[in-house]
């Protein structure tokens, strides 16, 4: 028996789309229309003189109905009109007064769509493609093409979706306008009641519902989201997201508890999202670079000079110096992760927690860091010792923690390592930063520190400025006398 070849293989080969129950249903309305629009048994397509103008291309509702009531044996009206309603609800015919996809058995004018447009293309229109048109319509400067409110709101939520490409759509419209306005007047009026059409299938008019309750076609795509959609205008678009303009797909099962569950922690990861505007971010990198210009030895120059470009090792000494300078405890201010990275920072807040009889908790949170930097054989000796010296019942520095934070740590110390009091250091951190910290701040200790360095450094830069007014005039008088000698010899 001989093997088949790859053309019979390709000729057996059927497209699963075309067995599916709407591509049956358009096959059989599109069988209609070429009948409709046959030139010899079809209805006649004519033109009609207006008051000032000509409408190209048009039947009358009434035509529809009689045609479908002959060529296809119906008896009651109503049903021919019914017939013909379902076939304008798919956009193949469609009326050029409004926007309602029905049939009327009256004078209404109708006309046909065009081939390109028919659903059997399987058009799954993406908002980018819906914002090229309504591009198109602003461009267009003429009263028939104004937008209505309800695309004009649309156009506003896509402007502001798409914000970031929205210079791609507006040159793909651009182009297409240069296009039509190449075509024929009567050419591009009809192309533009077709396109209009097609809008009118896919995003109807509020309050207008089209085709069938539950679109099959989002159906399918939903079983087969890997296929690639096709595009109205050209623009290819893979990506599947969500509209801002009209709701999501309903679902074609229902949830299941798994699906909940995972729907509920991912809710719960975004609300620990921190979300801010692009505009948020850059005022505080602004304010940030401000608040340490002067601590950055690169744009501001140091006093005394700088090491890394001096042999004077003096801004070094200063700065590992217990006794700090007035810049140092300006810097304290900031924030608590300044003043702590500082010993002599460190060191007077921990007086100040003294005072307060709260100095256990600035303890515990050092003790916590020290374990962090510990050899690993000795982390489960120490983090028993912090645990009795801190959170043990009836421990000597028993400190504040919440139920939660004591609990794991407590469920942590079972198999100690270096982070297991991590929940416990937050919290106190947090307890210190809010409380502590501020009260700091506002102490007579730091701010007769603050002036007293002040106050030094003012004296202190008087005297070497005036140190530095004498070498120079002792140099210039030891300089005048020295030619005063070589001119006498």
């Amino acid at each position: 028996m001989a093997q088949a070849g790859p053309e019979d293989t390709a000729m057996g080969a059927t497209d699963p789309d075309e067995d599916s129950p709407n591509m049956i249903v358009y096959r059989k309305i599109e069988d209609i229309i070429m009948r409709i629009q046959d030139e010899t048994e079809g209805v006649p397509v004519r033109t009609v003189k207006s008051f000032l103008s000509k409408i190209p291309s048009v039947v009358t509702g009434a035509d529809i109905v009689q045609w479908l009531m002959k060529n296809l044996s119906i008896d009651d009206p109503a049903e021919a009109i019914h017939i013909g309603s379902l076939i304008a609800a798919q956009g193949y015919i469609f009326p050029i007064s409004d926007h309602v996809l029905t049939l009327k058995d009256d004078g209404t004018f109708y006309r046909f769509q065009a081939p390109f447009f028919w659903p059997s293309n399987c058009w799954e229109p993406e908002n980018t493609d819906y914002a090229i048109y309504l591009c198109k319509r602003t461009m267009q400067n003429k009263t028939r093409l104004e937008l209505a409110d309800y695309e004009a709101e649309n156009l506003a939520r896509l402007q502001r979706a798409f914000a970031r490409k929205w210079e791609f759509i507006f040159m793909q419209a651009e182009a297409q306008v240069k296009i039509d306005r190449k075509k024929d007047k009567t050419e591009r009026k009809i192309l533009d009641s077709q396109e209009r059409a097609f809008w009118d299938v896919h995003r109807p008019v509020p309050g207008c519902v089209n085709i069938t309750e539950m679109d099959i076609r989002k159906c399918r795509r939903m079983k087969n989201p890997q296929k690639v959609k096709k595009s109205v205008y050209g623009v290819a678009d893979e990506t599947q997201s969500q509209s801002p303009v009209h709701a999501p797909a309903p679902r074609c099962r229902k949830d299941t508890k798994d699906d909940m569950e995972k729907e509920v922690s991912f809710l719960k990861t975004q609300l620990d999202r921190h979300c801010m505007k692009m505009s948020k971010v850059a005022e505080t990198l602004m304010s940030y670079t401000e608040q340490y210009l002067d601590y950055d030895p690169f744009l501001t120059m140091p006093e005394p000079s700088n090491p890394w470009m001096s042999d004077d090792p003096t801004f070094w000494e200063l700065e590992a110096s217990k006794d700090p300078s007035q810049q140092r405890v300006r810097k304290w201010g900031f924030s608590l992760e300044e003043a702590l990275k500082d010993p002599a920072g460190q060191e007077q807040f921990l007086r100040f927690l003294e005072s307060e009889f709260s100095s256990e908790n600035l303890r515990f949170w050092l003790a916590v860091q020290d374990l962090k930097r510990r050899p690993l054989q000795e982390v489960p000796d120490r983090a028993q010792e912090i645990w009795q010296e801190f959170l043990a019942e009836g421990a000597p520095s028993s400190i504040n923690l919440d139920s939660h934070s004591y609990e794991r740590t407590s469920q942590n110390l079972k198999d100690p390592g270096r982070y297991s009091f991590e929940d416990a250091q937050d919290h106190i951190y947090k307890l210190m930063k809010n409380d502590s910290y501020t009260r700091f701040l506002r102490s007579n200790a730091y701010q007769d520190l603050l002036l007293a360095r002040k106050k030094l450094e003012t004296d202190q830069g008087r005297r070497t400025s005036l140190e530095k007014f004498t070498r120079s005039v002792g140099k210039s008088l030891s300089g005048k006398r020295l030619t005063g000698l070589m001119q006498s010899s």
